[in-house]
């Protein structure tokens, strides 16, 4: 598989997760709909750099892969702190001891859900400006 063809499947899988993020907000799931957003911006983000050649990426921090997208791409810093506000959710969001007064699905609003969608999205759109060029 080249390099192009791996980091489209990463985006397809991208796109998949975005369009659950905005499912689970219709349906009130608003912690995993904060999820699924990082999801889609993290694995954008890794489709992006598999383009350009990346094979190990060991990280699951949408930060840390906007700083090495914008080693290869200028542009990318600019989404910077919708990547620290995509982070907070990637394991606060599923686990019940992340919060000392309950589970974290009593914690996520509507508002914080939406939110981590809009980041999520502006981020994949930014990724679909390179690769499917």
């Amino acid at each position: 598989m080249s390099n192009r063809e791996e980091g489209l499947r990463w985006l397809d899988q991208a796109e998949a997760d975005l369009k659950t993020a905005r499912d689970c907000v219709d349906d009130g799931n608003y912690y995993a709909s904060a999820f699924f957003a990082q999801q889609a911006a993290e694995k954008a983000l890794e489709g992006f750099l598999y383009t350009r050649g990346y094979r190990a990426l060991i990280t699951h921090s949408v930060v840390e892969l906007l700083e090495e997208a914008e080693k290869v791409q200028t542009g990318f810093r600019a989404f910077l702190d919708l990547g620290k506000e995509l982070d907070r959710h990637y394991i606060g969001s599923r686990y019940p001891d992340f919060y000392p007064a309950g589970p974290p699905y009593r914690f996520y609003t509507e508002e914080v859900a939406r939110r981590c969608v809009s980041y999520a999205g502006s981020i994949l759109q930014e990724v679909k400006r390179y690769l499917t060029a």
